[in-house]
């Protein structure tokens, strides 16, 4: 049985819960404040500081993790991304206070004290600008800190920015993208390795449908050129005889759900009768 670090609160919680219960995989525990937890029939989950996923999954205290990407880069630990799960999304920036007349990351002068949570990630953006910084390591938010005099700058996580711009700060430069993801350590034996290809392939399923919605219509057999325009699907769409159907046979496809409203706009249009559509819950390529 494998063993999952999952994060134990936080912004990720119920969207790691959803997503792999949608997979099949619910994450069953005896309570709230429960440590481990069972995961479908093969994993197990361990609960912990999201921080503290990358190390313990780097040193095999967990098989696999689910972290943000942000923090993985922080800890410096040799792990392969094995999915992105799309979630969790933030940038890591650089702010300055509003009234500074610093518009980016290049105009800072020399030795700028710089308050951060992630002085590695923070230090390499620097260092590989050539630019000499002080670094000020913080462990809780870093907003107040050219308030207070402790720094002239911060790096630190933004969704939205508007924390940022509650605080009097503005962005000048992005140092990462992050999202969470699922990470194993680099080196895996050939039954981890399997396993966890399954639970990828489980949970990718899962991701990959959440955008997509598979469409059925019965269309005017003669109008199948200019349906098969419409309906692209994955390979085209499926054409299947009707059963009495007479002028009309059945196509199905998966589309884009952003585009399910035009989809359906431009079947009417072609004379297709009987048009359903439906959620995919898992899509295998």
């Amino acid at each position: 049985m494998l063993r999952i670090a999952l994060p134990n609160k936080g912004r990720l919680v119920d969207e790691i819960r959803a997503l792999f219960g949608d997979a099949g995989l619910e994450i069953r525990s005896a309570g709230d404040r429960a440590l481990t937890a069972s995961v479908g029939e093969d994993f197990r989950a361990l609960f912990v500081r999201a921080q503290d996923i990358p190390e313990l999954v780097s040193d095999g205290a967990a098989d696999v993790g689910v972290t943000g990407w942000d923090l993985v880069l922080e800890s410096g630990r040799p792990l392969d991304q094995l999915l992105d799960l799309g979630f969790g999304r933030c940038r890591l920036v650089v702010a300055v206070r509003e009234e500074s007349p610093v518009r980016r990351a290049a105009d800072l002068a020399p030795k700028s004290r710089v308050a951060t949570a992630f002085p590695k990630v923070t230090g390499a953006f620097f260092a590989a600008r050539g630019q000499e910084v002080e670094l000020v390591p913080v462990s809780g938010a870093a907003e107040v800190a050219p308030h207070l005099g402790i720094a002239d700058v911060i790096v630190d996580l933004t969704s939205t920015g508007s924390t940022l711009r509650m605080n009097g700060l503005r962005e000048v430069d992005t140092v990462l993208d992050s999202t969470a993801c699922l990470v194993a350590p680099a080196g895996r034996n050939p039954a981890q390795a399997l396993a966890l290809s399954e639970l990828t392939a489980a949970l990718e399923s899962v991701i990959r449908a959440r955008g997509q919605r598979y469409l059925m219509a019965n269309v005017p057999r003669a109008a199948l050129a200019e349906v098969q325009r419409v309906l692209p699907g994955l390979n085209g769409p499926t054409v299947i005889d009707i059963l009495n159907g007479g002028v009309h046979v059945a196509v199905h496809a998966v589309v884009a759900a952003g585009s399910v409203y035009r989809t359906i706009a431009a079947l009417k249009s072609l004379g297709a009768e009987g048009i359903l559509v439906t959620r995919i819950e898992r899509l295998m390529p």
